[in-house]
């Protein structure tokens, strides 16, 4: 969540760049900068992005997961080595 005090104006950013860079790393706090008064972009050290994508790239996994066991309670799945062997057929794969 972000909290309130961390929206800031671009130009008081780009003023103090150097308090809001240190800030930043220290709390891992996000910053979010307006222009003219509007939520346009959010400063972050790398780390706690990097934390984010690996977040949302699990969550999407996990989901993908969860689709797979429903078709397959469904019914509408295969077995895997039926769908490898058609795959090596496809595309010439060697065993």
């Amino acid at each position: 969540m972000i909290d309130l005090r961390d929206i800031r104006s671009l130009t008081d950013f780009q003023r103090n760049a150097r308090e809001y860079v240190k800030r930043i790393k220290e709390t891992k706090n996000p910053v979010v900068l307006t222009i003219n008064g509007k939520a346009e972009l959010i400063v972050q050290d790398a780390e706690s992005y990097q934390k984010m994508l690996d977040r949302i790239e699990r969550a999407e996994a996990v989901e993908v997961i969860r689709k797979g066991i429903d078709e397959f309670e469904r019914g509408e799945g295969r077995p895997a080595r039926e769908a490898l062997e058609e795959l090596r057929q496809k595309y010439g794969i060697p065993r």
